[in-house]
């Protein structure tokens, strides 16, 4: 089969799936829906009361949510993704000269909150099922390259500290955070997840399942635009460590000493909190997640039956052992020669996007930006391979609404 045959067969899955689309009427990648939720009435609130800054109870209402929903014991809401992962690091010590260990897989934030921290990102190895950083490749980097001494892990080839590991859970899909913890453990790296993509995500561990995020000593969501639940922008950090969590709400309102006038402030910290009116828009989504979770599986397990039997791709599924919230449904071209799965790729995207549907190839990854070229790594052949076969599908959960 060509190259323009194998593209105007999976062009025709999509519109069995999708339906019909058009430049002026296109099929995005991931978009916020309120409808069938309260959201104007909470809006409306803050506005009625003049609460829509950094103070109010819909921000302490959606962090209690957050908990509810995920078994966190603690969570606090800030301005965005980017800010939660800054601020954890922070929290864990992470400071200037310092390496973070993490997947060249992901969003730029992941590596940039480190680097607004003056840290330097580590870019290891990831798996391909979970396309989560591998355990194994982390071992053997960790063998090659660290040093234990009396004032912590170091990098023996840079001599910078090894200060923390920072797994992404890519797409919602659960990385192997009991294997990665196994190997944190071993080599007493503090971990902090970047779940941003995974809210509703959750992995077996230890007899019970656990929410994503939940597995090191902090774990970070993004609510933005694109997310599940979308506050317009902003971000939460979850843990099980009250110590942490205080200090958190600590440092992202500015350190202000708690005084009924004066302004204390006992050091340098973040105006990190969450607007009140963004966290409205968060709780009117969180009583709906149930039903956004169903509506997502329901449309992977579509792309599922459309595309069994098409030859050359793959959708990339949930690991075993792990409940995906399927944020962004993937395809994955299998051919031998990543060359010719980009080439295949580039092609369908031309001619979805000539038709409206907007579809995505993953990001750039971070190793080949112009920021991050001369950051230390290992090597990372799964990552480039999958690089250029990964191709994201339009996945809002209210996509099959209307559709038999």
């Amino acid at each position: 089969m060509t190259r323009t045959a194998e593209t105007a067969e999976i062009l025709q899955v999509l519109q069995q799936v999708l339906g019909s689309s058009s430049t002026s009427k296109p099929i995005v990648l991931h978009e916020p829906d309120f409808s069938g939720t309260q959201a104007w009435a909470y809006v409306k609130d803050c506005l009625d009361t003049g609460w829509v800054s950094t103070a109010g109870q819909w921000v302490s209402r959606f962090e209690q949510e957050l908990c509810a929903v995920t078994g966190a014991s603690h969570a606090v809401a800030v301005t965005n993704g980017t800010v939660a992962l800054r601020l954890a690091l922070h929290l864990l010590g992470v400071g200037p000269g310092d390496e973070v260990l993490l997947p060249p897989l992901s969003f730029v934030a992941t590596a940039n909150a480190g680097a607004h921290l003056g840290a330097v990102p580590h870019f290891v190895d990831i798996n391909a099922i979970t396309l989560g950083l591998c355990p194994e490749a982390l071992t053997e980097r960790l063998e090659r390259i660290a040093e234990r001494t009396p004032a912590g892990l170091f990098n023996r080839e840079t001599g910078r500290r090894l200060a923390a590991l920072l797994p992404v859970h890519v797409f919602g899909h659960p990385a192997d955070l009991p294997g990665l913890l196994t190997v944190a453990e071993a080599w007493g790296l503090p971990v902090v997840e970047d779940a941003a993509e995974a809210l509703g995500s959750w992995r077996d561990h230890a007899g019970k399942a656990s929410h994503c995020g939940l597995f090191g000593a902090i774990g970070t969501l993004s609510f933005n635009g694109n997310k599940l639940i979308s506050t317009g922008g902003g971000g939460a950090l979850l843990t099980h460590d009250a110590q942490l969590a205080q200090r958190a709400r600590h440092l992202s309102t500015t350190a202000k000493l708690p005084h009924p006038w004066a302004f204390e402030h006992d050091e340098v910290a973040w105006n990190d909190r969450l607007p009140n009116l963004n966290a409205a828009l968060g709780v009117a989504q969180l009583e709906d997640l149930s039903r956004r979770l169903e509506a997502k599986r329901q449309l992977a397990e579509r792309y599922a039956q459309a595309f069994a039997g098409v030859e050359g791709v793959e959708l990339v599924s949930e690991p075993q052992g792990c409940r995906s919230n399927h944020w962004l449904v993937s395809l994955r071209f299998t051919a031998a020669d990543p060359a010719e799965a980009q080439a295949q790729r580039q092609s369908l995207l031309e001619v979805a996007h000539a038709g409206g549907i907007l579809l995505r190839p993953v990001w750039q990854s971070l190793h080949l930006l112009p920021m991050y070229a001369d950051a230390p790594r290992g090597p990372l052949a799964v990552a480039e391979d999958q690089a250029a076969r990964l191709l994201n599908l339009p996945s809002s959960p209210q996509l099959l609404e209307g559709r038999d």
